[in-house]
């Protein structure tokens, strides 16, 4: 089966920067997506390691326009328990068969990741063009990306990993970057200061980052 790109893409075209968050404290989930959404950034990742983690993503889940992704998924039983748990979307750092089969039973999008050659041909294969690129600049960054626009001139990706404002721009101005990952719109301090008012100020800011 083929990737449900016409479920994914809205989400992914929505907004440039795509919120990646590690949930400790449950307090938290509620306003932070509050602050998430406000800022213009309602789809959120929540990745799965922390204890807490499929149930910050039911919580997040309510608040009203947030779009709530399980990232982190590693097996079909994380998929399930995901999508169990409300998620929207669900992103892995990398693919496997049996995380491509999960989807396929699924109607909930996948977001797989890739980086070698042979891993973009085998998600190819299964009817995937839309991918996470992760860790994107351990594994080469803006330049590896461009190295892959006209081999893979068909997949479009979002880079994840070791991004943040000051090079989020660059992977942006990519044709075959649609939206970049990232956790420096919610740093640590801020959530546990609760200073949520500078969440949404930082999320403003990524918001407004100009693709292509």
């Amino acid at each position: 089966m083929a990737q449900k790109t016409e479920r994914l893409l809205p989400i992914l075209t929505g907004q440039p920067v795509i919120p990646v968050l590690k949930i400790d404290r449950l307090d938290d989930v509620e306003p932070l997506a509050r602050a998430l959404v406000a800022g213009g950034l309602p789809a959120i990742e929540i990745t799965l390691r922390t204890p807490v983690a499929l149930e910050a993503i039911r919580l997040a889940s309510r608040v009203e326009g947030a779009i709530v992704g399980a990232g982190t998924i590693l097996n079909a039983a994380d998929f399930g328990a995901a999508q169990a748990a409300g998620a929207a979307f669900i992103v892995s750092p990398g693919a496997t068969g049996a995380v491509f089969d999960a989807a396929d039973a699924s109607d909930i999008p996948l977001l797989p990741g890739a980086i070698t050659p042979s891993e973009l041909m085998s998600a190819l294969a299964r009817g995937y063009s839309v991918l996470k690129f992760f860790p994107a600049e351990q594994a080469g960054g803006v330049a590896y990306l461009k190295s892959l626009a006209s081999p893979f001139a068909a997949v479009r990706f979002c880079p994840t990993g070791g991004i943040g404002a000051a090079n989020a721009p660059d992977y942006l101005k990519l044709p075959n970057v649609i939206c970049v990952g990232g956790s420096w719109i919610a740093p640590d301090a801020a959530i546990m200061a609760g200073d949520w008012a500078e969440i949404t100020r930082l999320s403003r800011e990524a918001a407004a980052i100009a693709r292509h």
